[in-house]
């Protein structure tokens, strides 16, 4: 017998037979293979075992290393919405399409679902089976992996899919890109869904690319330094957590006990953030515990317990014996409880939760929140969602300090490279959306190096040195400024646009005007997604079409004025609303001022009576240029900049 991993993680024994080579687990029912380019499949077998591919009437072969890994290539082909099967030996992958495959990755604003974006006619109407959804589980880890650390599927869009998964389901920027890719070209679209929330981008970058950055290696090196700890002191911080725990909470000793009587807690539906549960903003320790029988047929089987995310933190028991901790507020827990620790009859789950700040909870989806035996599909889960009850135990205030390793943030050098695009490569696709940024502001400098880095890695790792890679500027945010300043989110705008103009085969999708003063998480994403579909449709698939904001060129002095031109003028510049707003003038002094700016022969020209020897010029230069108007005939808004010339 032979222990094989199938997917992403979970095991099963099997004889020794053709059937023990599995494809990575991206290769999964309903899956999109890309269109016109080699397609790698790979996986793991017995070592020395010979594995036959087969998809669309192509068949190639490979004899796995003494690892065990395999791959093959199919020769490219023509987009297909038939669905096929893809076999690997004995193992079947069903309903496959040919078409195109986008990454769609980055932060919050890439992962904002579209349940949140007060879209309702658009989900009602997303049945469309020829496109697929595939969201990578969040994850963290020091060293590529080769798998997910938490069951994966791919699912064909429809309005029930579509808003499937925490925070609104898919993400809207991500659906409404690939959904206009399908309208226009007509054939299949896999968008894979990448993202996690108040990330940089050093995490989604590998260590060895950061390596090759001199400016990037300082704070790389203190990143590696914290790994480095954390693996060293990995025994001893479980240790003093596990000190702590009994050090400070009043139920450690008895509430995870399946004897103990809990009908004096409090009832409470699951899931539920701390406010749904009228707790306020209370952060400390809550427990929760239910029961559950043993269906028949589950008798001698581990099972898998998923939860789904918790707020901070949690260490989860079954029939009083530990089965995990989860360390961070947007993991999913996905726990294997052992068949000894298993009971014929009544079986207690407790969790022991701790909130530092924030909601708390344990807040995901209903269904997350299930138990089903190792290695079975999740139709034959059992739901955990419904009654629990909770107990209080000790507030945040009597906590305090945390201990080592609690909780665990995703912001370390490579760690999301690691555990979330690693496992992908070398998959055939054909480009990159990406929307992040916010949490590289105040480092701009860096960013347009870390960035070039970024794109330059991912496109060594899945082996396709020019793949397209569209960029989502910064939209508008925070209260609107009444004089000219710095801004370091307009830097941030720089250096993406920077990046854009100067990294071959890259575009950029201007939002300035489609965010809001008041909400970091802008709800627009649906032009934010179309305007990343016009740059693809016009730059990666050849239609001839507007795609691009108007971006400016070349500025010359001209006595008292400035004289500014734009590329991507689509036409002509229209100041839209009226008088053209938000350009700014300095002098040699370097102090501006709110300047007047008309359009004229299709340039800008920006002057003010109290400058009377400009040198330089901006516009749009704020975290949120309010009023910013400048737009081309498109309907595409200019993009930010700033300019400076030294008189002669």
């Amino acid at each position: 017998m032979a222990r094989l991993q199938i997917g992403s993680c979970c095991w099963l024994s099997i004889t020794l037979a053709s059937a023990a080579a599995v494809p990575a687990a991206i290769f999964q029912d309903h899956m999109v293979l890309q269109r016109d380019k080699p397609v790698p499949v790979w996986g793991t077998a017995l070592p020395g075992e010979r594995v036959t591919v087969r998809f669309a009437g192509r068949t190639q072969t490979a004899v796995s290393d003494a690892q065990g890994k395999w791959m093959v290539r199919l020769s490219a082909m023509r987009a297909n919405a038939k669905p096929a099967d893809l076999k690997v030996n004995d193992v079947t992958v069903k309903d496959v399409l040919v078409g195109e495959v986008w990454l769609a990755a980055g932060q919050s604003n890439m992962e904002m679902g579209i349940g949140v974006c007060n879209v309702p006619d658009d989900i009602a109407r997303a049945e469309f089976p020829g496109i697929r959804l595939f969201t990578v589980p969040r994850d963290i880890a020091d060293r590529p992996r080769e798998s997910f650390a938490a069951d994966v599927a791919w699912k064909r869009c429809s309005p029930e899919s579509l808003v499937e998964g925490g925070w609104g389901g898919f993400s809207a920027a991500g659906y409404f890109f690939g959904r206009m890719l399908h309208d226009r070209l007509k054939i299949p679209i896999g968008i894979i869904n990448m993202n996690w929330g108040g990330t940089a981008a050093e995490p989604w970058t590998s260590v060895e690319a950061l390596q090759a950055v001199p400016v990037l290696r300082p704070a790389l090196e203190k990143s590696l330094a914290r790994l480095q700890s954390a693996r060293e002191n990995a025994s001893a911080n479980a240790a003093a957590r596990q000190a702590w725990w009994s050090a400070k909470d009043p139920g450690a000793a008895q509430w995870a006990d399946p004897s103990f009587d809990d009908t004096a807690w409090q009832p409470v539906t699951l899931p539920a953030e701390f406010n749904q549960m009228g707790l306020g903003k209370f952060d400390g320790i809550v427990w929760f515990r239910r029961s559950f029988e043993l269906p028949s047929g589950w008798a001698g089987k581990d099972l898998e317990l998923s939860l789904g995310p918790i707020d901070d933190c949690d260490i989860t028991y079954v029939n009083g014996e530990k089965v995990g901790e989860g360390l961070h507020r947007f993991l999913d827990r996905h726990y294997r409880v052992p068949v000894s620790v298993l009971r014929t009859s009544r079986n207690v789950i407790a969790i022991r939760t701790l909130d530092s700040g924030g909601f708390g909870g344990v807040y995901g989806l209903p269904r997350q929140l299930s138990l089903k035996p190792t290695g079975e599909p999740a139709t034959a889960a059992v739901s955990l969602a419904g009654e629990w009850r909770y107990k209080l135990g000790a507030p945040i205030t009597e906590l305090r300090p945390l201990p080592p390793g609690m909780p665990r943030e995703p912001n370390e050098s490579g760690t999301l490279y690691n555990a979330m695009v690693a496992p992908i490569v070398p998959l055939a696709i054909r480009g990159a959306i990406w929307y992040q940024g916010e949490s590289n502001a105040g480092r701009a400098g860096q960013y347009r190096e870390l960035l070039t880095a970024m794109i330059k890695d991912w496109r060594m790792r899945f082996g396709q040195p020019d793949f397209p890679f569209l960029i989502v500027q910064l939209a508008n945010y925070s209260k609107a400024v009444t004089q000219p300043g710095e801004s370091n989110w307009a830097e941030l705008r720089e250096a993406q646009s920077q990046v854009a103009e100067t990294v071959p085969n890259t575009g950029m999708a201007v939002a300035i005007d489609i965010g809001e003063a008041a909400d970091i998480h802008p709800k627009n994403k649906k032009e934010a997604g179309r305007r990343l579909a016009l740059v693809a449709l016009a730059k990666v698939y050849g239609k001839r079409l507007d795609y691009s904001s108007p971006v400016f060129q070349s500025m010359s002095v001209e006595g008292s004025t400035i004289r500014v031109r734009f590329s991507h003028s689509a036409g002509g510049l229209v100041a839209k609303g009226g008088k053209l707003q938000q350009f700014a003038i300095a002098g040699s002094d370097g102090k501006f001022v709110w300047a007047d700016a008309r359009i004229e022969r299709g340039t800008v020209v920006v002057s003010s009576s109290g400058i009377p020897h400009p040198v330089a010029v901006r516009y749009g230069w704020a975290h949120n240029p309010e009023g910013a108007n400048l737009y081309n005939k498109a309907g595409l808004p200019a993009s930010p900049f700033r300019a400076s010339a030294i008189r002669e």
